[in-house]
């Protein structure tokens, strides 16, 4: 059982980081493009998951500059809406 332990944690160290990095917005993920990610993370389960928590994780600063919070928050907020009543 002791032996299959790490094996056991290196496998849902990967398969957590690939739903995380399928969940991640393009436009925030750093350093590689998503599939790049995903790429690493198969063919090198730790080091590519370490890498992803580490240097490719979306902060919080780059989901806040691209997020929806930009558009209006209701229809009467939104002047385009307005000039086609």
């Amino acid at each position: 059982m002791g032996r299959f332990l790490p094996v056991a944690l290196a496998i849902l160290l990967a398969i957590y980081t690939l739903v995380e990095v399928a969940q991640a917005p393009t436009y925030a993920v750093r350093r590689m493009p998503r599939w790049g990610w995903a790429t690493a993370i198969i063919l090198l389960p730790i080091l590519g998951a370490a890498g992803w928590l580490f240097l490719g994780r979306p902060s919080s600063q780059s989901r806040r500059e691209n997020s929806y919070t930009a558009r209006p928050k209701a229809p009467d907020d939104d002047n385009d809406f307005l000039s086609g009543l």
